[in-house]
């Protein structure tokens, strides 16, 4: 299995781990709603049942969120080596390697370091369409490409 599609397995692996994390949250939110409902009166009742509200809400901004994440994945899982940066692509420089795909984080490959970043990202969004022997600066820190997958 080439590094790129590795880089791709473990991003999938977390968006489907936030995924599965969302849903039982959003199922147990559910379930506290609906338990409170039956048992609180009054203020208290209101104040846990909005409380139990805002948690479900926040649940499904959480799986809706993976659930992009998971749309953006699909979008490059077989998509060819450019000479250019762009989503998909693995862009090693001489501060780091930068695996073009999802805000997934640092990701460790076979005793070597990649950041898994999306091309929305600030970072990202400054290598996109960058060639090799190009430079990016970021936060006052300079990232010269040496190579683009």
């Amino acid at each position: 299995m080439s590094i790129k599609s590795s880089l791709y397995q473990l991003c999938l692996a977390f968006v489907e781990k936030r995924i599965e994390t969302a849903k039982t949250a959003l199922q147990q939110a559910r379930e506290a709603s609906n338990d409170d409902t039956k048992s609180s009166a009054g203020d208290k009742f209101e104040t846990s049942r909005e409380m139990a509200q805002q948690d479900i809400e926040r649940n499904m901004r959480l799986l809706s969120d993976a659930e992009e994440q998971l749309k953006g994945l699909e979008l490059i899982k077989e998509l060819a080596p450019t000479t250019q940066v762009r989503n998909g692509s693995l862009v090693y420089t001489d501060q780091g390697n930068f695996y073009m795909s999802i805000s997934a984080g640092q990701l460790q490959l076979d005793q070597t370091v990649y950041f898994a970043i999306s091309v929305a990202s600030p970072i990202g969004k400054l290598f996109v369409g960058k060639q090799k022997g190009e430079q990016v600066d970021f936060n006052g820190k300079q990232y010269r490409i040496e190579a683009i997958l």
